[in-house]
């Protein structure tokens, strides 16, 4: 079960490539966001730290456009794949502080479609507060269940469907 690059492995929900070694992704647990590093033991930001969550980039990590020429090669098919990074940008308060998580992109192809789900999903659910809920397991299963293999067509849809699965 997977949206871009948020998936299901071992029964916890991350983002980014988990089963390479030595990389580099995040992991949503019940106290928090949790950054696995390659250089360091990670980092644990609590929930109550993320004040606004933001969009999810793949490629660079401030592109002109989300789509631009790297961000379009670091998700295509073949010898590019899996080759990139993705950043999950937030804020967080206490101190406050604007961040780019990184995490390694998988070598598999993630549809314009899920990446645009998983910012929508990420959005709501920040701006309703309860960012908190990512770290529920069993409730991401159901929203993501719901929003796998969706392909609307407008960017109302795209609320309505994310919102429904929120709701559910």
């Amino acid at each position: 079960m997977s949206l871009g690059p948020l998936e299901r492995v071992d029964g916890r929900w991350v983002v980014g490539e988990s089963r390479k070694p030595g990389g580099t992704w995040l992991e949503f647990r019940p106290d928090g966001l949790y950054q696995h590093a390659r250089d360091s033991e990670g980092d644990l930001i609590p929930w109550s730290r993320v004040m606004l969550l933001g969009h999810c980039t793949v490629g660079a990590k401030y592109p002109r456009d989300t789509y631009g020429l790297k961000a379009l090669l670091d998700v295509l098919p073949g010898p590019w794949r899996g080759h990139g990074r993705g950043y999950l940008h937030m804020t967080l308060r206490h101190p406050y502080k604007d961040w780019a998580a990184p995490f390694l992109l998988h070598p598999r192809w993630y549809r314009p479609t899920e990446l645009v789900l998983l910012q929508e999903l990420l959005e709501q659910t920040g701006g309703a507060g309860e960012t908190h809920r990512l770290g529920d397991a069993e409730w991401l299963s159901r929203v993501v269940e719901r929003l796998e293999g969706q392909r609307p067509r407008s960017a109302r849809k795209i609320r309505e469907l994310v919102g429904e699965a929120r709701g559910a």
